[in-house]
């Protein structure tokens, strides 16, 4: 059996909710060796809700849960509804969907006015962001005085742009390492986070009870629920009789919930096989090897080197770092598409993978023309590249910034018209 059909155990997400039920034969991924990146839920039939037992559960056809493998790292909640058959079922009332531009919009205001400074995946998204902003910086440094001499400044390209790159470099280091760390402890069991709230309305001059479908963030076990530390569990509370206990879940099935690396026997079981888990070691790689070539462009050290040194240090380690940086938004991109062949454009975090997998083309054509700098075409052709390789990644990090504040996206079901 394809390792990407079915959870192996202990590792199935959601298992410990009674209400919901896999539907095992929409297990998949994209490829057949490594585990799956997404499943669906279908509330299970005759269970009511914890807190109203009376209150009916929604059809299978009306609301599924997705479990996405992404989706579940950066701590959101995926709904999918069928917003025909909900029309025609007056008992109750579906979420709306995120789609639509009010909601997009509303989303936009979030960026300007909410800090999740607890939050790692939200870190990563501003880290990236910013480390994307400084690579537009050191593009124009390098490129703009090819573009018009008469602008251009003592030092612009020696000093402005060795020491933009060198802070560019650093905070994509620091974006990948907590890229990797977020992998690493991504909430193994899952989380439903949502509920169903009775309220009462009024029809034709009677009183109708409506059960909605809303967003529960008290109790959502994601990382981001926990104000604590960056990567640790959410918080749960766990209604006994009248009292309600407290505390923080795991994010492994070991009981920790904070790890720096995965123990050996986890990497060869799980980890190994786990998509998104593999593009952040390659991103965290790709970065690093990078980080080299920041270094070595600093001024007083790439003015120091021989020719061969130069290519050797500085254009090689921008080669292999942008190839890292091209294989690693690919991963991205599978992961969230059903097969390997069939694009996801539905899905933010196939553009966010996609835009990442154009900048690393950018960059690797730029450190591939830089041995021929010589030539003022190819110098003009390599800074280029830079440019339009940051300007793809910034807009990737913006993608991957309304994707942090977004935790309970609602999706229509793909079947409506």
């Amino acid at each position: 059996m394809p390792r990407n059909t079915h959870f192996h155990p202990g590792r199935e997400p959601l298992h410990d909710h009674p209400s919901l039920e896999l539907r095992r034969n929409h297990v998949s991924g994209p490829m057949p060796f490594l585990n799956p990146t997404r499943a669906r839920y279908a509330p299970a039939p005759g269970n009511a809700s914890a807190d109203q037992p009376t209150t009916p559960r929604p059809t299978p056809e009306f609301v599924e849960h997705l479990w996405r493998s992404r989706d579940n790292r950066k701590g959101r909640h995926v709904l999918e509804v069928d917003y025909e058959a909900a029309r025609q079922d007056t008992a109750n009332a579906p979420p709306q969907p995120t789609s639509t531009i009010r909601e997009a919009g509303k989303g936009i205001i979030r960026m300007a006015t909410y800090v999740p400074y607890w939050d790692v995946s939200y870190l990563v998204a501003m880290t990236f962001t910013l480390g994307s902003a400084v690579w537009i910086i050191n593009a124009f440094f390098v490129w703009q005085p090819l573009v018009d001499p008469q602008t251009e400044f003592s030092g612009e390209s020696y000093v402005g742009g060795g020491v933009t790159g060198f802070i560019g470099a650093t905070i994509f280091e620091v974006g990948s390492v907590l890229l990797l760390l977020e992998a690493v402890n991504a909430h193994q069991t899952g989380c439903f986070g949502w509920a169903l709230e009775t309220e009462m309305r009024k029809a034709e001059g009677d009183a109708v009870r409506t059960v909605r479908v809303k967003p529960v963030t008290e109790d959502c076990q994601h990382h981001h629920a926990n104000k604590r530390n960056l990567v640790g569990a959410g918080r749960i509370t766990h209604r006994l009789s009248h009292d309600a206990v407290e505390g923080y879940s795991t994010s492994s099935p070991d009981g920790r919930s904070f790890r720096w690396v995965p123990s050996l026997s986890e990497l060869r079981d799980h980890y190994i096989h786990e998509l998104g888990f593999l593009a952040s070691v390659i991103q965290f790689l790709a970065a690093s090897i990078f980080w080299i070539a920041g270094l070595t462009g600093l001024p007083g050290i790439i003015n120091h080197m021989s020719q061969g040194l130069t290519d050797g240090i500085y254009w090689v380690p921008q080669i292999v770092g942008g190839l890292g940086f091209i294989a690693s938004g690919l991963l991205f991109t599978l992961e969230t598409q059903q097969k390997w062949y069939i694009p996801a454009p539905k899905v933010l975090g196939w553009h966010i993978g996609a835009w990442n997998f154009i900048g690393g083309i950018g960059f690797t054509l730029c450190g591939a023309l830089g041995p021929g700098t010589n030539s003022s075409q190819v110098e003009y052709q390599a800074t280029l590249a830079t440019f339009w390789g940051s300007w793809a990644f910034m807009i990737g990090s913006t993608i991957q910034w309304y994707e942090s504040l977004q935790k309970y996206p609602v999706e229509r079901k793909r079947t409506e018209k």
